[in-house]
């Protein structure tokens, strides 16, 4: 885990933190004025290696260890490569876009970008990135599943490759069901009703001192709710999701409290914004919490034991392929790169090569590549095993990847809290809740287009 990722902020655990989702408008817009046309990769014509000695230029955001390990990377590969030179730009999330930004309106970006699914509509959109369907000589992406690798595409075609992933899971400290004499149900099948009964028995036994689950309020786990549900948060780029099934989804940290599995919405709406040391679950107050599979570690290291565990998330309908892998992060190569073969190599490196895998490990995720993935998850013990292993696991249950955010939404996640508040609260309407959340999402996403 590295700070600074908006799936691995060691920050609010069960509320997914936040700080770094949001895409500024004007950050947005200048990246994409001067994208302009006649990139790189226009023409039908095959990209041509060339000739002579490469300097590449490779950007990232992320913590002192990502630079090092990439570095270390970057090195063998150099090896590998004699004819290729990499230099590294890296920078923390905020202003790694804002320079990106500049770059790319300039038409200075550099030839390698890592890419977060916030602003690949964006980009995308504008022609600023490559399409790796050209490079595909020198760049595969069937080391990975087809869901995760589908995430990387924006309209059909494939603009980002996947670097890692991360899923949802329900994390479960299994200190206080022992505590309270509470057997966990089979979490292969279990539904929402047998997670409402147990996280009732938690509260009940506790008399209220432990509390069983809090509603989540994340987008990821919207996405997740609506796919179980039959519908869609975005399709064709607009907002999609039903507004009954949607409305259902607002309306949770009310509708738990009043079936007994969560304390008051006033103590929902307090514990959401706690820090993680904070956090119930984190003091060993909770028993259930949602969140991305990667944050086992966190949860363990914060509760002081090694019997938490991460179970799927519960579904009504298991025959349903209602699931998918989230991307961590990408590799997208600019439109304007001079070099796309030489970029397509160095992507391809730093997703498949097994060195290369060993020594970057899961710093940025759970690496896409299955191989890959396997051999680190052999090489781990305790709580980062189990959330390789667990990752692995839910692959029957992984369908077809879900329509990237679209060019404006990026502001949804915090967008949807407030309207889960309004609703809980009782100052709207679920249905009310719903219907304006989906027009003011809509909105946003129109007045990017």
């Amino acid at each position: 885990m590295a700070a600074g990722d908006a799936t691995y902020e060691k920050g609010r655990t069960m509320t997914f933190d936040r700080r770094y989702l949001a895409v500024p408008a004007a950050v947005s817009a200048l990246a994409m004025t001067l994208a302009g046309c006649g990139a790189a990769g226009d023409g039908n014509s095959a990209p041509k290696a060339a000739d002579g000695p490469v300097t590449l230029e490779l950007t990232f955001w992320g913590s002192d260890n990502r630079v090092k390990l990439t570095q270390q990377a970057i090195d063998l590969f150099h090896s590998k490569n004699p004819n290729i030179t990499v230099n590294m730009q890296y920078a923390d999330f905020t202003s790694y876009w804002d320079k990106l930004a500049t770059q790319n309106a300039g038409g200075e970006a550099p030839d390698v970008i890592q890419m977060d699914a916030s602003y690949l509509a964006s980009y995308s959109s504008q022609g600023s990135l490559y399409d790796l369907g050209k490079l595909s000589d020198q760049l595969d992406l069937n080391t990975m599943s087809s869901s995760l690798k589908d995430t990387g595409k924006y309209e059909g075609t494939q603009y980002a490759a996947p670097i890692s992933m991360v899923t949802l899971g329900v994390m479960v400290n299994n200190d206080l069901l022992d505590k309270l004499g509470i057997e966990l149900p089979d979490t292969s099948t279990w539904t929402w009703d047998d997670f409402a009964k147990v996280s009732k028995e938690v509260m009940d036994k506790s008399n209220g001192e432990i509390i069983g689950a809090y509603a989540p309020s994340a987008e990821f786990i919207l996405q997740l709710w609506a796919r179980q549900h039959g519908t869609a948060l975005y399709k064709d780029g607009k907002v999609a999701i039903d507004p009954q099934v949607l409305a259902e989804f607002l309306e949770q940290p009310k509708t738990w409290y009043e079936k007994g599995m969560s304390p008051s919405v006033d103590k929902w709406s307090e514990d959401i914004v706690a820090t993680q040391d904070q956090q119930p679950f984190g003091q060993n107050k909770q028993a259930f919490g949602f969140a991305t599979s990667n944050q086992l570690t966190v949860n363990v290291k914060a509760t002081g034991s090694e019997n938490i565990s991460v179970e799927p998330m519960p579904s009504d309908d298991h025959n349903t392929k209602w699931n998918y892998y989230k991307p961590s992060q990408y590799w997208s190569i600019s439109a304007k790169t001079e070099h796309p073969v030489e970029s397509a190599k160095l992507i391809d490196f730093l997703i498949n090569d097994a060195d290369a895998a060993k020594i970057l490990g899961a710093e940025r995720g759970d690496p896409a590549n299955n191989k890959n993935r396997e051999a680190l998850a052999a090489t781990l013990t305790g709580a980062d095993k189990k959330v390789l292993d667990f990752d692995s696991s839910l692959a029957d249950s992984v369908g077809d990847a879900p329509e990237i955010t679209p060019n404006g939404a990026s502001g949804a996640e915090k967008m949807l809290t407030r309207y889960v508040q309004e609703v809980s609260f009782g100052r709207m309407s679920p249905i009310d809740g719903a219907n304006g959340y989906i027009a003011e999402l809509q909105r946003e996403i129109d007045a990017a287009a």
